[in-house]
């Protein structure tokens, strides 16, 4: 009789043939809830997203106009950085990319990080060309559900690998923020939370940058 753990074992086989399992990695089905601090409470009347900092001008969105933007699906493969990997996840929200294409934010030229400021203070950084991937969406749906509060409802930031897509930067689920209320474009690097806790300041998987050598 087969076990789960024999069918794991045979899909993490078959998925690192297939090249989608990063060093490191073992497959889940669930989803593990891992955050620092409480699961605030969402107000849609008072909640806003800001974008600000080396933009050419600061904007700022209610949840009904963020809700407006233009949106978009991306079906990737997530890695966390305590070695679990999901596969196959769908996210839906709006892409940075899509926000910078359509000129409603507009970085200067001078940006090359962006800084995500979620509730509670929570911070983490990832470079500007991470963050204009096709696979950096600020999310508000999972597997067709809106997010739930432990995973980052209203608005969270997510990145992950699009199987067969090679030029985009995967990093860690750690460099995607839950529960955001800010994007801060800076012309210099600033480490986030877990950054200036030990963490790796860029987080890529497929190098298995999970600590810093500092």
């Amino acid at each position: 009789m087969r076990t789960n753990s024999d069918e794991r074992a045979g899909a993490e086989r078959k998925t690192d043939k297939a090249g989608r399992l990063p060093p490191g990695q073992s497959l889940t089905k669930r989803f593990p809830v891992l955050h620092y601090g409480p699961v605030p409470a969402f107000d849609a009347q008072t909640w806003d997203l800001k974008v600000f900092g080396e933009v050419e001008q600061d904007a700022r969105w209610s949840w009904d106009e963020f809700c407006r933007l233009p949106r978009t699906r991306v079906k990737m493969d997530i890695h966390c950085v305590t070695t679990w990997s999901k596969l196959d996840t769908e996210w839906e929200g709006v892409g940075i990319c899509a926000l910078v294409e359509s000129g409603l934010v507009r970085p200067k030229p001078g940006a090359t990080v962006v800084l995500q400021h979620c509730e509670f203070g929570y911070t983490t950084n990832i470079p500007l060309e991470t963050a204009l991937g096709e696979n950096f969406l600020l999310a508000t749906h999972f597997d067709g559900e809106p997010l739930a509060p432990e995973h980052g409802h209203p608005l969270r930031a997510v990145c992950g690998a699009i199987p067969g897509r090679d030029d985009l930067d995967d990093v860690y689920l750690w460099k995607g923020g839950k529960w955001l209320r800010g994007l801060e474009f800076l012309e210099e690097d600033r480490s986030g939370f877990w950054e200036l806790a030990g963490y790796h300041n860029r987080g890529g998987v497929w190098d298995e940058e999970r600590f810093s050598e500092r």
